[in-house]
């Protein structure tokens, strides 16, 4: 049997009536008619209708065709033939021909389905709905069988076509395609790193590249001038519904250059990448300041599809009478509000004031919201008595309010608190209203990020530590003045995702130094981490920025699924798992000893096995419940009783009837019938037992197996 004569399925049309042609794949669908069979035959191109019938098919081929099954293998001849009219199928692309089955060969048989594969009807006029409620994990454990749909064989075939686009555009700009290592030094970049164990160097380590950040600039340094890379990162980050521990970015550096000059690249390669999936950029892209993105919108990645953009309020009740507002702006504090155009029909007072205002606004973070509805001329809300003329006039004239229009505020002496909550209200609101264009695509630059921001632990950098400052005269001590300063640095956000985002870099060692010691490193730790890095820009390194640009995201959001492990062949589940290779899993003793594993930290102990040792810190450990040393004695007890009682369970197991109760039953309930507030949570030790607190909670291991 040769296969080098083969047709593809989804490529024959009314051209190739009356031509022969050999067909390998995959049974769709069947449908038996008695005397005539047809079915769907499927490879990677598409779906031709075969059939089997006693006119055209010998009788051996036609039982051999009885025995096909969804799925099976097969390998066919037969001759085109245009169907008859009115039996044309639309639902496939050569649904105006079919194939006139002459021979058969069974390849493979396949196993009873873990779940449909076939996403094409056999009859006009009807279609099949895939069931959606299939368990991811299902999917992903089945992948294999998962990736035949023709769905998702479109995808990464569109992947791939994005893909080729990148790369020759960036071919005809001269960049060129250099691989950096995947085994590097450890380094920190914001997330942990993935560590791999040396066995030629026991008890050191490796780390997978969170991004090739140093590897490009010291390419840029070696005078390539012009680097870009498809390349897989790793990092070990907090869980999240749309994010991989592994995933890829095209990664892009160039020499000589500024920020227009990245702002020009990108906008014409993302229009092209774009096409693909039959979306038109608008170019350019607007570019927003980070200030302006948050006055706006209160977001670093704003959606800009519809409009309910911030109006700054603060100046309008200067001299207002309404206590809260005047107390606020008397401590230096911020009034923000959105009109939401034309929609007071479908934001009642009581949603207004009793889900917005009380429940949702305030797991936003803010304390309240002001709301004002816009009827004949006027305002209305049950705040409207307390504010003067002037100030009603002025908030129509500041939101261009008209009749219909819903006007919502939100103050608090917190800028950032304003901000971020106020744009959670506006997506929140854009959602719930379906007021957001689901066919545009609205791409923007935020730059003029902060360079440092604080945290609980001190200064840290915004984006990454090798960014150009917008000026160097700064102290690197001085906290106040660190704040203050802006980078060089720029995001490319479309319809409120952030798609990439880069900089331009600092060249100067001295200059390096200084943001290295802003961010409280010490010059043996710069030496530890960065030394290698450090030494190069001593041998005279260009100017030189880049950007790096999320492979995954951009291609979900261009063929519009809803989530990246569409787009990505063999995706880790929403735990960081794999369900079809079962990874990450346990490896035996011999393995971890060749490493030098089994006595790392040397007498140090690993975390639990101290616990383990006694039964009650086992079951301390176990159950995430600290026991005090008060509570031990009855622990003990308890544990030793449970204990006994097993005993004498397992001892007359063969004897008796097992136990279905050792006590009487009774309601285990509070004494008394008045309700009462728990004197631990009177004297503030409700979580007194607990061994981390975290937002209010129990703090827990995110993943309990």
């Amino acid at each position: 049997m040769t296969y080098h004569n083969r047709s593809n399925c989804g490529q024959l049309s009314l051209s190739d009536v009356g031509r022969e042609v050999s067909l390998a794949g995959w049974v769709d669908a069947l449908r038996d008619h008695g005397e005539v069979l047809f079915i769907h035959l499927r490879d990677r191109s598409g779906i031709i209708q075969v059939v089997f019938s006693p006119e055209s098919t010998s009788r051996e081929i036609c039982d051999r065709a009885g025995l096909l099954k969804n799925e099976f293998c097969v390998f066919l001849t037969g001759r085109v033939v245009k169907r008859a009219k009115g039996t044309e199928n639309p639902n496939i692309i050569t649904g105006d021909i079919e194939v006139l089955a002459r021979d058969l060969a069974i390849l493979k048989k396949s196993s009873t389905l873990p779940f449909p594969i076939s996403e094409k009807s056999m009859v006009a006029g009807t279609a099949i709905k895939r069931d959606e409620s299939i368990a991811e994990d299902l999917r992903l454990q089945y992948r294999y069988l998962d990736l035949r749909r023709p769905t998702m064989q479109d995808h990464l075939i569109k992947r791939h076509r994005i893909l080729k686009v990148v790369r020759d555009f960036l071919d005809e700009q001269g960049f060129i395609e250099i691989e950096t290592p995947m085994l590097t030094k450890s380094t920190p970049e914001g997330a942990r790193d993935y560590l791999v164990p040396s066995r030629h160097h026991p008890k050191q380590f490796y780390a997978l590249p969170q991004s090739p950040q140093l590897f490009k600039q010291l390419l840029m340094v070696s005078g390539m001038e012009r680097y870009f890379q498809i390349v897989r990162c790793f990092r070990d980050e907090d869980l999240r519904p749309n994010r991989q521990p592994e995933f890829t970015q095209l990664d892009l550096e160039a020499s000589f250059i500024d920020e227009e000059f990245i702002y020009e690249l990108f906008e014409e390669l993302s229009a092209r990448m774009f096409e693909i999936g039959g979306i038109n950029l608008p170019c350019p892209f607007q570019r927003m300041s980070w200030q302006e993105a948050m006055n706006s919108t209160g977001s670093d990645r704003p959606d800009l599809r519809f409009g309910m953009t911030f109006r700054d309020a603060a100046d309008i009740f200067i001299d207002t009478k309404y206590g809260i507002f005047k107390q606020i702006l008397k401590r230096g504090g911020c009034i923000k509000g959105i009109n939401v155009k034309g929609q007071s029909d479908r934001l009642s007072k009581n949603i207004l004031q009793n889900e917005y205002a009380k429940e949702i606004v305030p797991g936003f973070g803010a304390k309240g919201m002001t709301w004002m509805r816009v009827l004949d001329g006027g305002l209305e809300s049950n705040i409207v008595q307390f504010f003067s003329e002037n100030e009603r006039n002025e908030i129509l004239k500041r939101f261009d309010a008209e009749n219909g229009d819903v006007i919502l505020m939100i103050a608090d002496q917190s800028w950032a608190l304003v901000c971020s909550a106020l744009g959670q209200l506006r997506l929140h609101i854009a959602e719930r209203l379906n007021m957001i264009p689901k066919d545009v695509f609205f791409p923007v630059w935020v730059t003029d990020f902060p360079l440092f921001e604080e945290t609980e632990d001190g200064i840290t950098s915004n984006h990454h530590p090798f960014t150009m400052p917008d000026r160097t005269d700064f102290d690197p001590g001085n906290t106040g003045e660190l704040l203050t300063l802006r980078s060089r640095a720029y995001d490319l956000v479309v319809n409120g995702e952030e798609l990439g985002g880069g900089s331009i870099r600092i060249n100067d060692r001295d200059l390096q130094n200084k943001m290295f010691q802003a961010l409280g490193l010490s010059e043996t730790d710069v030496e530890e981490k960065f030394g290698f890095f450090i030494r190069a820009l001593e041998y005279g390194p260009p100017p030189h920025g880049g950007i790096a640009l999320g492979i995954d995201r951009v291609v979900a959001m261009i063929l519009g699924t809803s989530s990246i492990r569409e787009v990505i062949a063999f995706p880790k589940n929403r735990s960081a798992f794999c369900p079809l290779t079962q990874a990450p899993s346990p490896v035996v003793l011999k393995q971890l000893a060749e490493l030098g594993l089994l006595d790392m930290g040397g007498t140090q102990a690993l975390p639990g096995s101290k616990e383990q040792q006694d039964l009650i810190d086992s079951l301390s450990w176990v159950s995430r419940i600290n026991i005090n040393a008060t509570e031990r004695p009855a622990v003990i007890v308890a544990v030793q009783d449970a204990a006994a009682l097993a005993e004498i369970v397992n001892r007359h197991s063969g004897e008796d009837e097992p136990l279905f109760s050792v006590v009487t039953i009774a309601n285990r309930t509070r004494t008394g019938t008045e309700a009462r507030t728990s004197l631990l949570a009177e004297k503030g030790e409700l979580f007194k037992n607990a061994p981390a607190i975290k937002g209010g909670y129990f703090k827990v291991a995110s993943i309990l197996e």
